[in-house]
């Protein structure tokens, strides 16, 4: 069983900036792709930025593009999302979810099959 462990949310003020860590169970997790999705408040799902296995291809969504930026290391078993000029379009709930086995990068929520429970990001005006 994966476990995905999210931290680094909070409450920041529009052009700030946070870093999300999604910490990861497991002996495997070098060989997964890895992504990180958001859910604001009566929308669905949504794709944010996800990572190939090696961490040599990187996809974003336009919304963030040039903002943030996702990395992991692997000899940690972590992912991260670096977070800068935070705008409050940015607020939502953040997910870590593992992709497909030595994967590259992922949009499709189908494509990952494991899922953190979620940090809360609040971007103030």
């Amino acid at each position: 069983q994966v476990q995905l462990v999210e931290s680094g949310g909070g409450l920041v003020q529009a052009g700030d900036s946070l870093r999300l860590s999604c910490a990861a169970s497991g002996r495997t997790f070098s060989t997964y792709a890895m992504g990180w999705f958001r859910q604001a408040p009566g929308r669905e799902r949504e794709f944010v930025a996800a990572i190939s296995w090696s961490g040599g291809s990187t996809r974003y969504a336009d919304s963030v593009k040039g903002r943030f930026s996702i990395s992991r290391d692997n000899a940690k078993n972590t992912v991260y999302l670096q977070m800068n000029s935070l705008k409050p379009v940015d607020t939502g709930v953040y997910y870590c979810a593992r992709g497909p086995w030595y994967g590259s990068t992922s949009s499709a929520p189908r494509e990952y099959d494991y899922w953190g429970q979620g940090t809360q990001v609040t971007v103030s005006s």
